[in-house]
């Protein structure tokens, strides 16, 4: 018997009529790492890549009050300590993140060192992540910075961010001792601070970790208690078990991709019969793995494991932000490689990666979703062109490889009556095609690609493509789709309306005579 079967679902599925409207919380938000990046080219011809093909309508990132941002800057004169806050660097992020199209999901963090009441700092960079020695310092910081984004910007356009209390304060590598009551102060008196700005801008949190255990029903009771604001709720989703390190790497074990939707839902379930029940829930992080250095991310299999939880995410969560963007990150230090199992969706020098198509081929789908299964998603556009995304299974415990093909069989309904045939134009991407992680292992892994092999890997991460007909038969078409083992397939069919002229013989095109 063959270690790597053939799978094939029996019969025919027949979507008719839609379901309802795809839910497009897979583009709502997008992470990113620390906000001072944005000021490097390769980052900025990433995000504008990355907005043409997918077009995400919002970024989330660390770091908007670290000291590389500039905005704290205290000083001494005649005898006494002031503050000035200083803009320079933020008005260039956003006016670059606007420029592409996409709008900031402000994370109000981490604490600028000369206000914050201890040294204890996070990643590479070293955000501080200690309380405010000073409140009234830091609520003052808070109002300029949103103060001058109104004046810059216009309230109308900041009234569509969303302003996210600190990352994670349930762990104490990112809140000093994970103190609950230091973070609901914190929140307190930043929310508070957030509505004396307006009123209508939207305040939230408290960006907890999927191993918070009470921590989003005992927000709720402090809510309630001191009657402070909160517009929406907010929490991260992870799937892979404890960190095995290897140099410059992490292997990990993951839990199928199920839990992640769970972990999605998950607020909705602990908010039931509070104040906060049926606010909006944002999931600003989620991934696979939790590390920065996981080579999972760069996989085939990493895009077709996420393909059921971007298909079906919208069911449980208002928005679900994939971590990062980009591979330029540095919370563990300077990548030492190129691909090196970065979150990103493309790698520096903006080489797309598996899970890039992913997110390409959603956004390419339909308004009209008309069917959804364990391994595909049909929709409709509006103009009547079926959209088919589909992924072969995977085993997420890795202790087998998969199936070497897996066969969807699908009846779907095409605009018009009667007979005819649609043109259907497939894109793949699996283990070898549209894969440049593939190739750039056949290249011998080469940490600082040449400029000759850069080019190769930006070709080899070319989606596979091929083109066909298929005949209608009483407004309905037969399609089968046999996915290779780890693939996502995008297949799009389009009515045909035949233009070729009566005299039109193939069998002429080397001018032999009519037969």
């Amino acid at each position: 018997m063959s270690a790597s079967p053939t799978t094939v679902r029996s019969g025919w599925a027949r979507p008719a009529e839609p379901a309802g409207r795809l839910s497009d919380a897979w583009r709502a938000c997008v992470g990113t790492g620390r906000l001072g990046l944005a000021l490097r080219r390769d980052y900025q011809d990433s995000l504008a890549l990355l907005q043409r093909d997918i077009g995400f309508r919002r970024l989330r990132g660390h770091g908007l009050l670290s000291d590389d941002m500039g905005v704290h800057r205290p000083y001494e004169w005649q005898g006494s300590r002031r503050t000035h806050h200083s803009f320079t660097y933020l008005d260039q992020v956003f006016d670059a993140l606007l420029a592409t199209g996409i709008r900031p999901f402000l994370e109000l963090g981490f604490m600028p060192r000369e206000m914050a009441s201890g040294t204890q700092t996070v990643f590479w960079w070293e955000g501080n992540v200690t309380p405010p020695a000073d409140e009234k310092e830091w609520t003052r910081l808070v109002r300029a910075v949103l103060t001058h984004l109104i004046d810059r910007y216009g309230l109308d356009e900041v009234r569509t961010w969303p302003v996210e209390v600190w990352n994670e304060p349930d762990l104490p590598p990112f809140w000093q001792d994970a103190d609950e009551a230091a973070y609901h102060r914190l929140y307190e008196v930043t929310a508070h601070t957030v509505k004396e700005v307006d009123a209508e801008l939207a305040v939230g949190g408290p960006a907890l970790s999927p191993a918070a255990d009470g921590w989003l029903e005992r927000f709720a009771e402090f809510a309630e208690r001191r009657d402070v604001p909160v517009d929406f709720v907010s929490r991260h989703a992870y799937a892979s078990g404890p960190a095995r390190n290897v140099p410059f790497g992490t292997h990990q074990t993951l839990a199928p991709a199920s839990t992640l939707l769970d972990q999605f839902a998950q607020p909705h379930t602990a908010l039931a019969g509070t104040p906060l029940a049926g606010l909006p829930v944002h999931i600003t992080e989620f991934n696979s793995s939790y590390r920065p250095d996981n080579p999972i991310h760069d996989t085939a299999f990493h895009a077709a494991y996420l393909a059921p939880v971007v298909a079906a995410g919208g069911d449980h969560a208002d928005s679900f932000s994939y971590w990062t963007f980009s591979d330029v990150f540095e919370e563990t230090g300077i990548p030492t490689a190129l691909f090196h199992g970065g979150f990103g969706l493309l790698t520096h020098r903006q080489i797309r990666k598996p899970t890039y198509h992913l997110y390409a081929f959603m956004a390419r789908m339909g308004e009209e979703q008309l069917a959804r299964g364990d391994d595909h998603l049909v929709t409709r556009h509006a103009d009547g062109r079926i959209t088919v995304l589909a992924w072969a299974p995977v085993d997420p415990t890795g202790e087998t490889p998969g199936p070497d093909r897996h066969t969807l069989r699908l009846s779907l309904p095409v605009v018009g009556e009667g007979g005819g045939e649609v043109f259907v134009r497939r894109s793949s991407v699996d283990e070898e095609r549209g894969n440049a992680y593939t190739a750039w292992r056949h290249m011998g892994s080469p940490r600082s690609p040449r400029p000759g092999q850069l080019d190769m890997l930006h070709e080899a991460s070319e989606p596979a493509r091929s083109h066909s007909r298929l005949p209608v038969d009483n407004g309905r078409t037969d399609l089968t789709v046999t996915l290779a083992r780890h693939e996502i397939t995008l297949v799009e069919l389009t009515p045909v309306d035949d233009e070729t002229p009566p005299w039109w013989d193939e069998r002429r095109l080397l001018g032999g005579e009519p037969a």
